[in-house]
């Protein structure tokens, strides 16, 4: 893949797109990824920062929702030997994602994601699951409906159809999401009293370190809420069901820390004593978070959908060894 200013001007003049109703909501990357068939990410986050993508006149950032009406601004670009990009994905994570798929329909796919594997590709991640699926999938037109954090495994939802993401970014921006209930698996350090534990915790996206995102508990953050259930207890560890009303950036692992009792194997916001004995005792290398169950209605509450992805083999052998 090769590409230069003198390819931009030979490719013609800039473009102008205006964004039609069924594609409103769709973030500019995605828009644009799927625009510029065979467009290196990298190609089309330099455009976006640049400035050389315009909406309505005006520089945007690359996570910006389109909105019906709005006036997109293409430069013009050169696209020489797409078949020679290094965007592909390797064949075995390929085959993988294909034995994830849990649930398919015309309109919506369900995949276990994997822990490790981003949901999207971006700030030096040449690919995530959307560009791995949409390498599988070349002539279908596929759409992250939400995210899971990269070392969260677990349900995945994609939509095949338009209208699907749209119907289902509607419920997601619902008063608490409550329109998708969401359900998590997770191994807590410590013992956690009985019953349920509902923890109401404003969450605030604190600066990057290090090109990360570091999330905190503060008064001034959007309000956040999730709901702790000891299903059993291993080793003086507590197993738990996690319900999340809100679908705020690391909510789980920040609402365990808060609480005192982090997600085992967090390397993040956990506790690095018990990551060490859990690993050296257990074998557990990973966060123990899993997406297990998500649960909505389209067709206006017609056509109700229960997907589930089974806990990793990884997760289930840490438990046995828990005993």
């Amino acid at each position: 893949m090769t590409h230069s200013e003198n390819d931009d001007r030979a490719a013609g003049s800039a473009r102008n797109y205006r964004v039609s109703e069924d594609r409103e909501g769709q973030r500019l990357d995605n828009f644009l990824l799927n625009y510029l068939k065979g467009a290196p990410r990298s190609l089309v986050y330099k455009l976006v920062r640049s400035g050389q993508v315009r909406i309505n006149g005006g520089r945007v950032k690359a996570d910006r929702r389109l909105e019906e009406g709005d006036q997109i601004r293409i430069p013009p670009v050169r696209i020489e030997n797409p078949e020679d990009s290094d965007r592909t994905p390797p064949q075995g994570l390929l085959d993988a994602l294909a034995e994830a798929i849990v649930f398919e329909d015309a309109r919506l796919l369900a995949l276990n994601k994997p822990s490790g594997l981003a949901s999207h590709g971006g700030s030096g991640i040449s690919w995530g699951a959307i560009e791995a699926l949409r390498a599988l999938r070349p002539k279908e037109s596929l759409e992250l409906v939400h995210r899971l954090d990269r070392d969260t495994s677990g349900v995945l939802v994609i939509a095949k159809k338009r209208s699907a993401l749209t119907e289902l970014q509607a419920l997601l921006r619902e008063d608490h999401g409550a329109g998708i209930r969401k359900r998590y698996l997770a191994l807590l350090t410590g013992r956690m009293p009985d019953g349920l534990m509902s923890v109401d915790a404003p969450l605030h996206v604190g600066l990057r370190q290090g090109g990360e995102r570091h999330v905190q508990v503060n008064p001034n953050g959007k309000p956040s809420m999730s709901h702790f259930k000891v299903l059993e207890r291993r080793s003086g560890q507590s197993y738990c069901e996690v319900r999340i009303e809100t679908g705020r950036t690391h909510q789980i692992r920040v609402h365990a820390q808060h609480i005192g009792h982090p997600v085992a194997g967090d390397d993040k916001y956990g506790d690095e004593a018990a990551n060490k004995r859990l690993r050296e005792q257990v074998g557990l290398r990973r966060l123990f978070l899993h997406a297990s169950t998500l649960e909505f209605s389209l067709d206006a509450g017609k056509t109700p959908y229960l997907l589930n992805a089974p806990l990793a083999p990884d997760l289930v052998e840490v438990l046995d060894r828990l005993g």
